[in-house]
């Protein structure tokens, strides 16, 4: 196994470490990108999907670290940013050979001292995590969905509060996605008092979900210019840029996708648009949470105040920014800057 430590290169902001792994006895091909570990150690899910190439991959695990470093910064906790993406060898890989992958990986972790701590994402499940931690210490098996949802309905109160006198109740809310996450905030926004939309590519799926409250399901590629009072992002990242911004028929977007927006420009024309958008490492943030709490032996009480502190935290931010006349991506990086005692952003 080769441990490759190097800047990419790439014209992205500098990452603290790039970790390159080519393993040929699995055929294990897997990069993990230490964002920060100012704060301390560096917390970031394992992604597997196929991508095109392996510039692409890296591109990818170094901009989702950097939202990890933000995400962390924002939440008050004492853990950095880190993203690790697993190049996917094939659609399907047999449970063996999957297996052996993870073991690798799990070995690549251990490797790194502590420095690096994986949690699910895209395309990892918890039987993955569980192999890992047979070859790294200090690996927390949980599924975070949970808190994820709990901090983002926090949060989707908050703002809407700052709009609507009766908050959340009577609006029209479209949730893209219908995974562990949206599904829970579908729950909760519908008894909160609000209409809601659901579309997801598993159609079947998304009916299951809407039926359980009443809900509408729409076309997936219909979901940017359907109105509603609240776009809810819970998929696919980067969907938000210059040519979709025209199209919005939404006042808020706020949603648990990472990396929403495809360039940092979009969220001044989001302003100009008249679009409040609440910086998705600022909302999402409950699943980092969790991970922390973990590892930190938090008990429920001060787990559920650190999450549901992420409505005050959202409060803050866009009454800043009103009252500034700026974005609120600007003004939650500020806060995370301030934290870490230097400046951070989001890459362009």
């Amino acid at each position: 196994m080769t441990l490759v430590s190097s800047d990419s290169g790439l014209a992205l902001d500098q990452t603290e470490e790039l970790v390159l792994v080519h393993d040929r006895a699995t055929g294990l091909g897997a990069v993990v990108a230490i964002d920060d570990t100012t704060l301390g150690p560096a917390i970031g899910g394992v992604r597997w999907r196929i991508y095109p190439d392996e510039a692409a991959a890296i591109t990818e695990a170094r901009r989702l670290a950097r939202v990890m470093t933000l995400k962390s910064a924002v939440a008050g906790i004492a853990s950095g940013g880190a993203k690790a993406v697993v190049f996917r060898p094939a659609p399907t890989v047999r449970d063996g050979d999957r297996r052996a992958l993870m073991e690798a990986f799990g070995r690549v972790v251990e490797g790194l001292g502590g420095v690096y701590v994986p949690g699910l994402d895209m395309g990892t499940v918890l039987d993955d995590l569980s192999v890992i931690a047979t070859q790294a210490r200090g690996i927390c098996v949980l599924e975070p969905s949970e808190q994820t949802a709990v901090g983002l309905f926090a949060g989707l109160r908050a703002v809407a509060e700052l709009h609507w006198e009766a908050g959340l109740s009577g609006r029209s809310a479209l949730v893209q996605g219908a995974g562990h996450v949206g599904a829970g905030i579908v729950a909760r926004l519908a008894a909160a008092g609000a209409r809601v939309a659901l579309a997801d590519l598993d159609a079947g799926r998304a009916r299951q979900v809407a039926d359980d409250v009443g809900g509408e399901v729409i076309d997936p590629d219909a979901v940017i210019g359907h109105p509603c009072d609240i776009f809810v992002p819970c998929a696919i990242g980067r969907l938000i840029d210059a040519a979709s911004v025209p199209r919005l028929r939404c006042t808020v977007i706020a949603g648990a996708a990472n990396d929403v927006l495809s360039h940092r420009d979009a969220a001044h024309l989001l302003l100009a648009a008249g679009i409040d958008y609440v910086p998705d490492f600022l909302i999402n943030s409950g699943g980092v949470i969790a991970i922390h709490a973990a590892r930190n032996g938090w008990d429920e009480g001060t787990i559920t105040e650190a999450v549901e502190g992420i409505g005050d935290r959202i409060r803050e931010v866009m009454e800043a920014a009103r009252h500034g006349g700026r974005t609120p991506l600007s003004i939650a990086e500020e806060l995370a800057s301030t934290r870490l005692g230097h400046p951070v952003s989001v890459p362009d």
